[in-house]
């Protein structure tokens, strides 16, 4: 029993000495708490961990004095302003509209604002509003001026050729009097039409045109009739009329641009070819009296524009291959012309002016009959695939 009692004493005796080193055991494998930051001018040490001894341990706190490396610079101060305050702009605070973005973020370039529409008076013409200072089309004012101009023109001349343009007070009253009366004779006719019927700007303006062709025309055939000052007077008046008032009738004043330009276009190639045919029968060896010359040239351009006039009738060709036609004729013509006349020793002999009229011509007829304006449009996709029909056979405006 001595012996059970001892080792029992024994047990616990060591059972109470094992016990505090595994406790202590426990709390040192605990990691330590972090930290906790050290003020700016001085840092305080961690205290040592507890040994394995039982007898306790005084903490020791050490101060480390601050370095200038350690220190953190101190904000530096704003200095008091002593200036007013200004208050924000009200403009800037209001919510303006801005144009949307695309789908690559960019804003669209808008263009600049087209003029506004001229003001209307609420009336129509023709089907179209009416405009302008005389309530008709925008060519009305051109159409005015010009039948009064060519009014008050016509009375001059008519009066001053019957009178030999003398300067007697009974000369100056009658040319005068036709001037005035010429004048308010075109304005009234013409004012009265524009009023009526709607006048374009392109009809306007190739009416100018063609009364300088019909007054040429009409005066150069009526010469050829009677040698008169006086009848050659009022035939180029009334011809200049006719051609003016026929423009605005027959052509209506919806004249299209490429009717007119080919219009002018065949008085121009008229005089022009009507002057190499004379140029070829004089240097031939035939005498062509200057009346001659004279009364040819005046009527070319009416037959010429006559012609191309009745051509409108069947014929629609654009207004860039008409000038293309022009450009052509007019460059090959001239460089042949001059070619010609250098090489064979001068243009007094029949063959420049020939070459050069057959030049002109055939550079015309190929470039009307040939040049297509457009690209053929006929092709168009068909069935599911992208296979494409063959195209039809060229043909061209002439």
């Amino acid at each position: 029993m001595s012996h059970l009692r001892s080792l029992s004493c024994l047990s616990v005796a060591i059972a109470a000495l094992l016990l505090p080193g595994a406790t202590r055991a426990q709390s040192q494998s605990t990691p330590p708490p972090a930290p906790a930051p050290a003020p700016a001018d001085q840092q305080q040490a961690m205290p040592p961990p507890p040994s394995d001894s039982g007898a306790p341990q005084q903490t020791q706190t050490t101060t480390i004095q601050a370095t200038p490396d350690t220190q953190q610079p101190a904000p530096p101060q704003a200095r008091p302003n002593d200036a007013p305050v200004v208050p924000p702009n009200p403009d800037s605070l209001r919510t303006r509209e801005q144009p949307p973005l695309t789908e690559n973020g960019v804003q669209p370039q808008y263009a600049p604002t087209p003029p506004p529409p001229p003001e209307e008076s609420g009336a129509m013409l023709d089907g179209r509003p009416r405009q302008g200072p005389f309530l008709s089309g925008p060519g009305s004012l051109t159409f005015v001026l010009h039948h009064t101009i060519l009014g008050a023109m016509g009375g001059l001349f008519t009066q001053g050729f019957a009178r030999d343009f003398n300067i007697d007070k009974d000369s100056r009253e009658a040319m005068l009097a036709g001037t005035f009366i010429g004048a308010g004779l075109g304005f009234g006719a013409s004012a009265w039409w524009q009023f009526n019927n709607w006048v374009d700007r392109p009809m306007a303006y190739f009416g100018i045109a063609n009364s300088v062709v019909g007054g040429m025309f009409l005066g150069g055939f009526m010469d050829l009739l009677a040698d008169d000052r006086d009848v050659l007077a009022w035939s180029s008046f009334a011809g200049a009329e006719l051609g003016a008032w026929l423009t605005a009738v027959v052509g209506g004043g919806q004249l299209p641009v490429n009717h007119g330009l080919l219009i002018s276009s065949g008085a121009v190639w008229g005089l022009a070819s009507t002057a190499l045919l004379l140029a070829m029968i004089e240097f031939s060896g035939t005498d062509i009296p200057g009346k001659t010359w004279a009364d040819a040239l005046l009527m070319a351009p009416g037959i010429g524009a006559g012609a191309m006039a009745i051509a409108t009738m069947r014929y629609n060709p654009t207004s860039g291959q008409i000038l293309r036609a022009d450009m052509f004729g007019a460059g090959v013509g001239a460089a042949v012309l001059l070619l010609s006349g250098l090489v064979l020793g001068g243009f007094d002999q029949p063959t420049p002016y020939v070459l050069s009229f057959l030049g002109a011509a055939g550079a015309i007829t190929t470039v009307s009959l040939l040049w297509e304006e457009s690209v053929d449009r006929t092709a168009v996709p068909s069935g599911s695939g992208y296979r494409y029909q063959s195209k039809k056979a060229y043909k061209g405006y002439w």
